[in-house]
């Protein structure tokens, strides 16, 4: 009888148990997650694009999805032809490491130089993560002005989707 009764208690522990992890929305190792849209992308990069051509800035902005594939990519006139390699490797550094290019940048100036060996990664100031509620969905990266003024023009667009 008392073995009967473990089993009972077992079973409802096991039941309780699967209840949570199914509200939870985990019980088969599947997590839902937030994607960026093509539409997301170009209302990023519009807004990044007001921010650059306001100040006169030439540049091309650069939007990837999470997995650092490009998204959209434009590029202002004037803008010289190299900054779109350079725009679209800042935003995958971003999306991939999930933090701005600048950290990056930070770190091997600082002498952790080992990070060049990394594959994907472009340590230059201007790629920012595209987060939207609490979930890095992208990246946006720009180049083609000074570094500051190619992460000024990226944290726009990027605040842009920000929830």
């Amino acid at each position: 009888m008392r073995f009967l009764t473990a089993a009972a208690a077992l079973g409802a522990l096991f039941l309780t148990l699967s209840g949570a992890a199914a509200a939870e929305g985990d019980n088969k190792g599947v997590k839902q997650k937030f994607s960026l849209t093509l539409d997301g992308a170009k209302k990023a990069a519009a807004a990044a694009e007001a921010e650059a051509v306001k100040n006169g800035w030439n540049v091309v902005i650069a939007i990837v999805d999470d997995g650092g594939n490009l998204l959209y990519l434009q590029r202002l006139d004037g803008t010289q032809a190299s900054s779109s390699e350079t725009a679209t490797r800042k935003a995958r550094t971003s999306a991939l490491f999930k933090r701005p290019t600048k950290a990056l940048e930070d770190a091997v100036a600082g002498g952790r130089v080992a990070l060049l060996s990394l594959p994907n990664v472009t340590p230059l100031e201007g790629g920012v993560p595209l987060v939207y509620k609490g979930e890095i969905i992208g990246a946006i990266g720009v180049s083609g002005a000074t570094s500051q003024q190619d992460a000024q023009v990226a944290k726009i667009g990027a605040d842009t989707l920000t929830q």
